[in-house]
């Protein structure tokens, strides 16, 4: 199957840079510096273009982790009824607005990425025969590989890219690159007479070594501080921990032993993604920990508004309020009003309720008005 759509637009983004350092001065296009930059600014590009899905990721992954209990839960309960649990499950993210896709987006979009600049920086040494030829590249002589164009790339710069060196090795060169392919690195004729090759292979493993060495670290320190922020929960599942060792050290180990099968530019691609990533890392880690702690001050901030403050009466709306609010607004001549007021109710009519606390008052003058009656008919 062709990939032409991700050969074309990796390439481009290449090029593009590529032409951009050649008028650097001091450098020029046939510079293997020139070269290198071309694919470290392609890898920023990239990674500038994926920034936000990345930042989406971090985010779906906090919030998978909020309602990490609420899934446990779930399992729990619908643990022997696999069918009723994902369903339950696709409930729970659909509430929260969570979209597991989201999660992996960056890395899915990064496998196409690599497998096309593996691709293009292969199709300049087009030699190789079988290893290139499941990507779409046919087996071709060192004359015929010089003047190929290479998706985006002409001839030219294909030749470009062959004669440039990056500390005397060519950046489409590998550890276990056989001799007979060093051959496209030089300026053969239509003849392919056997041409010298103007570096040795010890020269590829003295440049190879160290940037594997770097590519391998940078993946172990980038899945160290993704594994940092996991959540104590996550960390004791068994399969959490299975997979964080295989982060920790199986792949490091798998740059390491890949390496010597990748080109130069291959490697310098991976130094600079893994590095662009570790910083990239904790530059948003920092910028989303200072928004979760914004929103929880704005939080705390509303609480204590909404809280009343020491000394004050409690707001409206209470019935307690109500009624003792209702008590002490009673007007004085209210005892009056009620000794006028007939004792017996209307024939027909409710008998209309007395306030509690005017009832009390008429009870007292009732009695104080006895004890004055009493008081006379003892003076007589």
């Amino acid at each position: 199957m062709s990939l032409d759509y991700v050969y074309y637009p990796v390439s481009g983004i290449m090029w593009v840079w590529h032409k951009v350092f050649s008028f650097v001065p001091g450098l020029g296009p046939d510079s293997g510096i020139t070269w290198a930059l071309s694919v470290i600014f392609l890898v920023l590009t990239l990674r500038a273009i994926l920034y936000k899905p990345f930042v989406r990721q971090i985010r779906t992954t906090r919030q998978m982790q909020e309602f990490q209990p609420q899934m446990q839960a779930l399992r729990k309960k619908y643990g022997k009824d696999r069918q009723k649990l994902a369903l339950e499950m696709q409930k729970l993210q659909k509430e929260h607005g969570f979209n597991p896709l989201l999660g992996c987006l960056p890395a899915l979009l990064q496998v196409p990425v690599f497998i096309g600049l593996f691709h293009v920086l292969r199709s300049f040494n087009r030699m190789a025969g079988g290893t290139t030829q499941m990507f779409g590249s046919p087996d071709m002589t060192a004359y015929a590989t010089r003047h190929t164009p290479n998706y985006f790339f002409s001839a030219t710069d294909v030749e470009s890219f062959l004669d440039a060196r990056l500390f005397g090795v060519p950046l489409s060169s590998y550890i276990q690159e056989p001799v007979a392919q060093f051959q496209a690195f030089m300026p053969v004729g239509p003849d392919n007479a056997f041409i010298e090759p103007d570096f040795q292979r010890s020269w590829i493993i003295a440049l190879s070594v160290p940037l594997m060495i770097v590519a391998a670290l940078a993946t172990h320190f980038n899945s160290r501080a993704s594994i940092a922020r996991q959540p104590v929960a996550s960390l004791e599942n068994p399969q959490t921990a299975i997979m964080n060792r295989l982060m920790l050290w199986v792949f490091p180990l798998g740059v390491l032993v890949g390496g010597i099968f990748l080109p130069v530019a291959i490697l310098i691609y991976w130094v600079t993604q893994n590095i662009w990533t570790y910083f990239q890392q904790h530059i948003v880690f920092g910028r989303l920990d200072k928004e979760d702690e914004e929103k929880k001050r704005l939080a705390q901030e509303k609480r204590a508004e909404n809280a009343p403050k020491p000394g004050a009466k409690p707001k409206k709306g209470g019935a307690a309020t109500s009624l003792t609010k209702a008590a002490e607004t009673v007007p004085e001549d209210a005892d009056d009003a009620a000794e006028a007021a007939p004792s017996k109710p209307t024939p027909g009519a409710k008998p209309k309720a007395q306030h509690p606390t005017a009832n009390a008052r008429q009870q007292q003058r009732n009695q104080q008005q006895r004890n004055r009656n009493r008081n006379k008919k003892r003076k007589r």
